[in-house]
């Protein structure tokens, strides 16, 4: 029996003998199906070609990305904290290389994901700590497609944990969330968004979207909502869901007048 995991999109699903006949999250239409169809890997085999390369982001931030490139392409996040270790968003394959660092630097206190498009290999990064808590958003229950006991869905619109907190902001899923850290950045604070908002590429702005690969928009009132979400959060950088994609100051402001542009573009 086998952990089948999406080549596409890098989810990995519940133990089955052969892969499930589609992948609901690609189906979805926020995701797609290649030209090529449906594909499917397991770890051992991803294993065998892939490995995750770790990037020192900032003090106490690295961001680790599996190389070469697979599924969507996203770098999750080890945040050193006071209270611990936190996993922020999660890749398709845990490698021993990354197993040990991550021991040696205290283990993994809880795992956060931002939304389903990286909940990926969560429950194998769990259980290879010890079945670290995983936090999801209950909101978007329908798209976990493994289960495990340390799964914690969360309701409500803000998550403790520790002195981090992950904000419900929704917009391109129901769940969307995004993680607060104000002791880094020298304690002026970092904000994590996965793709909740996207950083554009020149690094100035963040961009919102139901669908980024379909160019699905968001409307005016959403949008509005995620930017007021955040708000009363303070947070110079913004670190996003793709290498490169950081800003480096004036995180509230870049939010709000990201928000203002992506208005008056969509309204006229």
């Amino acid at each position: 029996m086998t952990h089948f995991i999406c080549i596409t999109c890098g989810t990995q699903f519940r133990e089955g003998d052969r892969p499930p006949p589609t992948c609901p999250i690609c189906d979805d239409d926020r995701q797609f199906v290649p030209r090529s169809g449906q594909e499917w890997t397991e770890m051992a085999i991803l294993g065998q070609t892939h490995a995750v390369v770790w990037n020192e982001e900032a003090e106490g931030i690295h961001s680790l990305q599996i190389s070469p490139h697979f599924g969507i392409g996203q770098r999750a996040f080890l945040i050193e904290g006071p209270d611990g270790n936190i996993l922020w968003d999660c890749l398709s394959l845990v490698d021993e290389a990354s197993k040990a660092r991550i021991a040696a630097m205290g283990g993994l206190n809880a795992i956060a994901i931002s939304h389903p498009h990286f909940y990926a290999s969560m429950a194998e990064w769990s259980m290879a700590f010890g079945e670290v808590p995983i936090h999801v958003h209950a909101d978007d229950d329908q798209w976990v497609q493994r289960t495990i006991a340390a799964l914690r869905p969360w309701t409500g619109e803000t998550l403790q944990i520790g002195r981090a907190t992950m904000i419900r902001c929704g917009g391109h899923f129901d769940g969307s969330s995004v993680l607060h850290c104000p002791w880094l950045d020298g304690g002026r604070g970092a904000l994590f968004v996965g793709d909740t908002m996207q950083v554009t590429m020149d690094r100035k702005f963040v961009s919102f979207m139901r669908s980024y690969p379909n160019l699905v928009p968001l409307n005016a009132s959403i949008v509005k909502a995620i930017s007021e979400t955040v708000r009363p959060y303070r947070f110079q950088t913004i670190h996003g869901a793709f290498p490169g994609r950081t800003i480096e100051r004036d995180g509230n402001r870049v939010v709000e007048r990201s928000a203002e542009r992506y208005v008056k573009a969509i309204t006229g």
